[in-house]
């Protein structure tokens, strides 16, 4: 009999352990969900109330220092933090992590606004239409969405007949393209909403010239037209500004192409961008104080073919960020709605694509929410074949790469 027990608890526990390790799968995932909580609660708790962050404990500012960076908020909450002279209230190593941010955003809106003066110095005696988009907009313009905002690049909206000469021109001033193959020039030129990418040989910077903001292939892009003659003229502080004028989107199109960016650019690894989010609600809280912003934000909706980003932009804007939009606006904005069974559906996707995963308990639910709004913005930017057919492409040139040799250096 004492020969027998081992072998009957033996037994026993073998027969627990698939329910064992489904419990344990449970709790793994009970876990996971606390902490991914947590680190969307410390983030959105740092945009909505900043006042509130000398509260934190050195245990929330490791984890709100490490998903605002990975988000491109950290700058933002610097400047949050020193706009109301709260940095003094914070622990000197926090303290230093935020003036590092805020040093590398002047740095850079410093290097892209020389970039920008020479840009319109190269194209002066051209003369073209210049309109300023995305983060130089928003710094040329002192705009809010440009406090403590790191931006990589210049972009630029032309009207599509001046792409090739203003392209020419930046060619033969000091401006280069980078080597692509025929099939990716093909998919700027043909598809996109903006050529391949120039980048000056001794600064380093890159330019993006636009000729629309949603990419051609889209079923019903915004006319150029519509947005240039809308835009707005931006008054130069400088003494010593460059003879090109240039101009920015009117207020309704500046959101809605914040908004045309987040849903259109979805990134497998990254998702949803919560600072574009974050820019539009800026945007429209800056802008709103003006009753026929809110009037005219849903028509304008209407005259680009942005009736469905709009919808989610403010829908998540209100959710996450408490912003406040008058409620006729809201109801208009409300026929903008799809199906119920679609709207559950992005309501489950969008906060997991949109808010970052805490860095040390990555959830498998959340990379399959970015992949599926991946998928989305492809079927938004092309038709389903033409989607197939570049997805295809882009896997099979990423393989050859992968089994191509390496040449030893």
């Amino acid at each position: 009999m004492q020969l027998l027990l081992p072998h009957l608890f033996g037994a026993a526990r073998r027969r627990c352990c698939p329910r064992d390790a489904h419990l344990n799968q449970v709790h793994q995932l009970s876990v996971q969900t606390r902490h991914a909580r947590q680190a969307a609660s410390v983030l959105l708790n740092a945009l909505r109330q900043p006042h509130g962050l000398p509260k934190l404990s050195l245990e929330d500012w490791d984890l709100l220092l490490r998903v605002a960076r990975r988000s491109r908020l950290l700058g933002r909450i610097a400047a949050d933090l020193s706009q109301q002279n709260l940095l003094d209230q914070l622990p000197p190593s926090v303290v230093n992590h935020l003036q590092a941010a805020q040093q590398l955003v002047s740095h850079r809106q410093t290097v892209l606004s020389w970039e920008l003066n020479r840009l319109r110095w190269a194209l002066a005696d051209l003369n073209p239409p210049l309109i300023l988009l995305k983060g130089i907009a928003y710094h040329h313009a002192q705009l809010p969405p440009a406090r403590g905002r790191n931006f990589v690049d210049v972009d630029l909206l032309v009207p599509p007949a001046w792409i090739a000469p203003v392209e020419q021109r930046l060619l033969e001033r000091g401006w280069v393209q980078p080597k692509l193959s025929r099939y990716d020039d093909h998919y700027y030129r043909a598809w996109m909403h903006e050529i391949p990418p120039l980048r000056h040989r001794e600064r380093d910077n890159e330019v993006d010239l636009h000729h629309n903001i949603v990419p051609l292939t889209t079923r019903q892009p915004p006319e150029a037209a519509l947005l240039l003659s809308n835009s707005v003229a931006v008054a130069d502080l400088s003494a010593e500004a460059p003879p090109l004028p240039v101009r920015i989107l009117a207020p309704t199109d500046m959101v809605l192409h914040s908004l045309a960016h987040l849903w259109f650019d979805a990134q497998p690894d990254e998702g949803l961008r919560l600072r574009d989010l974050v820019d539009a609600a800026d945007l429209m809280r800056y802008f709103g104080h003006e009753a026929e912003f809110w009037t005219q934000l849903p028509q304008r909706a209407v005259a680009l073919h942005l009736e469905r980003p709009l919808f989610y932009g403010l829908r998540y804007a209100q959710r996450l960020l408490y912003l406040s939009a008058p409620a006729a606006t809201c109801r208009a904005v409300a026929k903008f709605a799809p199906s119920y069974p679609v709207l559950r559906v992005m309501d489950i996707l969008v906060p997991l694509a949109l808010m970052p995963e805490h860095p040390d308990f990555p959830r498998h639910r959340a990379a399959l929410a970015r992949w599926l709004l991946y998928i989305r913005a492809h079927w938004l930017r092309m038709p389903p074949l033409l989607t197939l057919r570049h997805l295809l492409y882009k896997s099979w040139a990423r393989l050859v790469q992968q089994v191509k040799p390496k040449t030893p250096v």
